[in-house]
């Protein structure tokens, strides 16, 4: 089951949320894989383009409002795992697309 959804007024909230969940605490994926988070992603996460050219200009709330949905994917024990193509190690969750080779994720 997906958590609630998470509402803030400001793009300012949100991204202290995902400082404080993501990059200042200790996520796990249900396999005891560690992931890290940079703050550098928050934009790339929860901004998306207007324009369709790919430079990300406008923040979504609408996103935003499922950021407690990364946690909780990660965490999940009934979550299938798939190889992403390329012949690399990697793993494909709820339709998210994360890459590991080791013991550590970083996204």
């Amino acid at each position: 089951m997906t958590p609630p959804l998470v509402h803030y007024a400001s793009v300012d909230e949100y991204r202290e949320h995902y400082n404080r969940i993501y990059c200042q605490g200790r996520i796990h994926t249900f396999d005891g894989i560690r992931v890290h988070f940079s703050p550098g992603r928050f934009n790339h996460v929860f901004f998306e383009s207007t324009s369709r050219d790919g430079r990300k200009d406008a923040f979504s709330f609408v996103r935003a409002q499922r950021i407690d949905w990364i946690k909780s994917t990660l965490e999940n024990p009934d979550a299938k795992l798939f190889r992403d193509g390329t012949g690399r190690c990697g793993a494909m969750t709820l339709a998210i697309v994360w890459r590991w080779c080791m013991k550590v994720l970083w996204w």
